[in-house]
């Protein structure tokens, strides 16, 4: 089978590599209909993150169940089935909690040794604790189909971020960053309940998703200009809650700015650029809180894809390139120009 690999920086290469099986009675192979390039995908193309030459590469992926292990209850032979972007066992302490991504058991998709998303086909390990089964029929439904995929991260993420900061009926909240994460915090934090969102982001094509997601004022400022901007859209107090979906230290400092006196921060950006943007001495004195990290996913995809599946969201507005799987490498390079949000994989 084809899959993508990455062999350093700028480097994508789709290669055959070997047929998936399933090695232990507890796993299951998918058979790919869907797959997207992920922001923090780009952070190992820009050579930011460290990957071995050859090492597979992608972790957002739904399909079609094409073995089973002789232990799997939850999931059968034709199940169109939604993967995390981590793999869980579903039984330890931590599933139980709903903090699947620290199982003990678990992984990431595409770390050394696993198989990735972005490929014709997946091994998935702990099948009934990880996948999600979704109604046959959505296979054929090409509006729908980029919604459900959305779940197996970035809604989630987003969601995650949402949750984390405390997002409320009635409540006032700002969102840092126009990728599809904060897109997708826009949306859950309208799904939330939240009155007034204000989406921080420059980018006419991004904050025209947000505004559609339900975002009421943008700001296209950065550092200094945006805490400013922010303030006097708010009377000076800053907003309730704050979702953080960049991941820098410019970014970070300029969430726990704008969040007002007892709000709080839900960090989800994968950090990239150290901790100084913590100000533990402004936290202090104001009240505010930080909350988040790696997105339990698992834990969140029954609630988001009963919503999705109503249309009450729709989170696959984020996609705005569709490739085959040999247009992966032009779609990393189209994400990292910006020319493109989120590109989805069809197979």
């Amino acid at each position: 089978m084809r899959a993508t690999v990455i062999h350093g920086p700028q480097d994508i290469r789709i290669e055959e590599v070997p047929d998936p099986v399933v090695q232990r009675p507890t796993d299951a192979v998918v058979r790919v209909v869907n797959a997207c390039i992920c922001g923090s995908d780009l952070w190992a193309y820009r050579g930011v993150a460290a990957r071995e030459a050859g090492q597979r590469i992608g972790h957002e992926f739904l399909g079609f169940v094409e073995a089973a292990g002789s232990e799997v209850a939850g999931v059968k032979v034709g199940d169109l089935v939604v993967a995390p972007f981590v793999w869980s066992d579903g039984s330890c302490e931590y599933c139980r909690d709903g903090l699947q991504t620290s199982c003990p058991h678990g992984g990431f998709w595409g770390s050394v040794g696993s198989d990735g998303g972005q490929g014709e086909a997946v091994r998935v390990p702990f099948a009934d604790g990880t996948l999600v089964k979704l109604p046959k029929e959505a296979a054929t439904d090409q509006a729908l189909l980029p919604s459900l995929l959305a779940l197996s991260d970035v809604m989630a993420t987003g969601h995650h971020a949402a949750v984390s900061a405390r997002v409320r009926p009635g409540a006032t909240v700002a969102v840092v960053g126009d990728g599809a994460v904060g897109l997708c915090g826009v949306l859950a934090a309208k799904r939330l309940g939240a009155e007034r969102i204000i989406a921080l982001g420059r980018h006419e094509l991004r904050t025209s998703i947000a505004r559609k997601f339900g975002a009421t004022d943008v700001v296209a400022e950065r550092g200094e200009a945006a805490i400013e901007a922010v303030r006097e859209l708010t009377g000076g107090q800053g907003a309730h809650a704050v979702l953080e979906a960049v991941g820098t230290e410019e970014s970070m400092r300029t969430a726990i700015s704008i969040a007002r006196d007892g709000g709080a921060v839900g960090y989800v950006g994968v950090p990239h650029g150290g901790s100084a943007g913590v100000d533990i001495g402004q936290m202090f004195g104001r009240n505010v809180s930080l909350g988040g990290g790696v997105a339990p996913a698992r834990a969140y995809i029954p609630e988001l894809l009963a919503d999705v599946l109503s249309g009450r969201i729709e989170p696959g507005l984020v996609f705005d390139r569709t490739v085959g799987l040999d247009g992966v490498p032009d779609g990393y390079q189209a994400m990292d120009d910006r020319s493109a949000l989120k590109v989805r994989i069809e197979f």
